[in-house]
């Protein structure tokens, strides 16, 4: 397993914790979940390799994961 660089500042490193976290606990692929939160299924993917989403974004996902619990 290799190491990652995660780049992801202030509430980006947040909101990818809690991205990885319902992932794990409902096991859904991240393509499936990048594809339902926000019409991405690289969305996860390039979270993982430091992309810096626009606040918009975050909103999305976040209503998005609030929505299913």
């Amino acid at each position: 397993m290799g190491s990652r660089v995660v780049r992801l500042v202030g509430n980006d490193v947040y909101l990818l914790r809690e991205v990885e976290k319902y992932l794990r606990n409902r096991r859904i692929a991240p393509a499936r979940f990048g594809r339902d939160a926000v019409g991405d299924p690289r969305f996860v993917f390039d979270l993982r390799n430091g992309r810096e989403p626009r606040p918009q974004t975050v909103q999305r996902v976040r209503a998005y994961l609030e929505a299913l619990q």
